[in-house]
């Protein structure tokens, strides 16, 4: 399988150092009943070598012509079979005299199974009265969309003409640029214009019947009138966010900041397409206690968005540095103590992710080996929190954080509209920090790049918001059954949500509670009763793990109202690991599974032994 696949890129068929994609152009036509994309696209190529052939992704598109722009012509091309999970190669042949620069136009139409794409019919929406449809092409899915070089070695600016039904609005991660009512009179025409180079997996495109409040000089939120203004309250801070963002990393080149609250299907916290972050109706808490995702999305319109990993397997250059800066910009919203307090709770899921996965496995390495992997099966919070504390640990040994500062924002300056790999940053921090080289030269590289498990130093994080979490959880795990009148309401009565959090995890590290146990902590503390999902799903996992079957209702309840892979798998997991439940949790995933986005239900799919996984990923 891998041996068809790029050299530079384990996870694409492209070639772009021969022929290079350099504009994209799509015409584009919606079809609700059909569930396809049918039209067109543009494809600005230069031509590095001219004995090449123009070679692209796609995955389940049909491809109807291929023809020169300039004079329309036919050209001759071939779809290869497909390889697995990464779809076919579409080869386009390219005459071996003529221009360097050339505009290939691809006819085509998308699977009604495409991976890149979801449809909802009117009844799984919060209107009931119109369908919906929302793209999400990270990690290798806009082939599924659109034939591309998909991969983020790849960057390219890009415009879009849509055409939807005319009651239904169309967003796309580009500025908007005017709209008008179609030669069909029950269709509308939008255009869009995305003028910064971008990455395939950042195309996204959303057609619903949506309404936008404004939130600041740059921001409207968007969503289902049925809950846009609670979407406009609870993101209410997001340009105090932007500002600090650009504080740290310098101007915001993307126009707009824009958020789309989508459909509780949607498998994640945040989706940083440009000019439009998609973000999961599950963090509308109520008390703005979750919007530390909107400071991820947008550190990413810098790390990930402006500098970009080349390809998946330095998926760490993205994520670990975005969420480095998400705890940054915590930090100055609300004090140090917080950004350290984040840490803690990162560095917590970690070490569960590392026990869950196995202290070898190669999906542990801050840079895997994805030869031949779907970068959707080794997603996880490695990237993110190995990556993060790696950068937080350089931090405290070169000179804190007002002179690590001056690094990220150099090498943000230094790397913009680039995709680069993790050699490429190591030699810039070396460069930059010269006068420090006797400490890099101590750093054990190969133990955080590159060897599986846990990192070999554990930063030193500030502990004064996490030790009353961290006491109180001792205390219940310590505390003997006839003990338990110790506890009482007041233990708790000044947590904030984040804190109740992290005491509800550092319970859920440990050994399973007994019933009592958990039985006892609702009593006291009213679990049952929170609403915030981060907490309802490691309340519900604590109760699952301590086999109490009154939890078994409310655990299905809370994977089918929503389908956040972060929630959605762990209590999959849960459910088919007690004997009792695992019948239920099959049943479950069949019933719902066509409800899911592609890589939740592959991934539940894999959890639940029903996807073969053959692949060995240890050591």
């Amino acid at each position: 399988m891998a041996e068809n696949l790029s050299e530079n890129d384990p996870n694409s068929f492209s070639n772009p150092e021969s022929c290079i994609v350099t504009d994209i152009d799509l015409h584009l036509e919606v079809d609700f009943e059909k569930h396809v994309l049918s039209g067109y696209v543009d494809l600005s190529i230069d031509r590095k070598n001219m004995k090449a052939d123009l070679l692209l992704d796609t995955r389940d598109l049909t491809i109807h012509n291929v023809r020169n722009k300039n004079n329309l012509n036919k050209m001759t091309f071939n779809v290869g079979e497909s390889v697995g999970d990464f779809g076919s190669k579409l080869e386009v042949k390219l005459p071996k005299r003529g221009a360097k620069r050339a505009i290939i136009r691809v006819e085509y139409e998308t699977s009604p199974n495409a991976s890149g794409l979801q449809w909802l019919e009117p009844e799984q929406t919060a209107g009931k009265k119109q369908p919906y449809m929302f793209s999400m092409c990270q990690a290798i899915h806009a082939r599924s969309v659109f034939p591309c070089q998909d991969t983020p070695g790849v960057k390219a600016p890009y415009t879009a003409t849509i055409t939807a039904p005319f009651e239904l609005v169309v967003l796309m991660s580009a500025v908007r640029d005017g709209e008008e009512m179609a030669g069909d009179p029950l269709m509308k025409t939008y255009k869009f214009v995305q003028k910064t180079p971008i990455p395939s997996y950042l195309f996204a495109i959303v057609i619903g019947a949506l309404e936008s409040r404004q939130i600041g000089p740059r921001t409207h939120v968007w969503s289902e009138k049925e809950y846009v203004d609670k979407c406009a309250e609870e993101f209410s801070e997001t340009e105090k966010m932007l500002k600090c963002a650009e504080e740290l990393l310098g101007e915001y080149v993307w126009e707009i900041y824009d958020l789309l609250v989508l459909p509780p299907c949607f498998a994640f916290g945040g989706m940083e397409n440009p000019c439009l972050t998609f973000v999961t109706p599950t963090l509308l808490a109520g008390d703005k206690s979750l919007v530390s995702t909107i400071a991820h999305e947008i550190a990413h319109s810098w790390t990930g968005n402006l500098v970009t990993n080349r390809n998946f397997e330095h998926f760490w250059l993205n994520e670990g540095f975005t969420t480095f800066f998400e705890r940054k910009i915590v930090g100055r919203m609300h004090g140090e103590p917080s950004r350290h307090f984040e840490c803690v709770g990162g560095w917590t899921e970690l070490e569960s992710e590392v026990k869950r996965l196995g202290e070898k496995h190669n999906f542990t390495k801050l840079v895997p080996d994805l030869k031949g992997v779907d970068p959707d099966e080794a997603f996880s919070s490695i990237p993110y929190e190995k990556g993060q504390a790696f950068l937080f640990y350089l931090e405290s040994i070169l000179g804190g954080p007002e002179e690590f500062e001056k690094f990220l924002k150099a090498y943000v300056e230094e790397y913009k509209y680039q995709s680069i790999d993790t050699d490429t940053w190591k030699t810039f921090l070396y460069k930059h920090f010269e006068d420090k080289k006797d400490i890099l030269d101590k750093v054990e590289w190969d133990a955080w790049l590159y060897e599986p498990g846990m990192p070999p130093v554990k930063p030193e994080y500030d502990y004064s918001l996490a030790k009353r979490c961290l006491d109180l959880s001792r205390a219940w795990l310590e505390a003997d059954d006839s003990d338990l009148g110790q506890f009482t309401i007041k233990d708790i009565e000044d947590f904030t949500s984040g804190q109740f959090r992290e005491f509800l995890g550092f319970l859920d590290q440990e050994e399973p509670l007994n019933i009592k146990k958990v039985e006892k902590l609702d009593e006291v503390y009213k679990l049952s009763e929170k609403n915030n999902a981060e907490i309802k799903f490691r309340w519900i996992r604590l109760n699952l793990r301590s086999h109490q079957k009154g939890i078994i209702s409310e655990a299905v309840k809370f994977i089918t109202r929503q389908g956040r892979m972060k929630f959605v798998r762990p209590i999959y997991r849960c459910l088919y690991d007690w004997d009792e439940t695992r019948e239920l949790a099959i049943a479950t995933y069949n019933e719902h599974s066509a409800e899911m986005m592609h890589a939740t239900s592959q991934g539940v799919g894999r959890d639940l032994h029903l996807i073969s996984d053959d692949k060995p990923q240890d050591e």
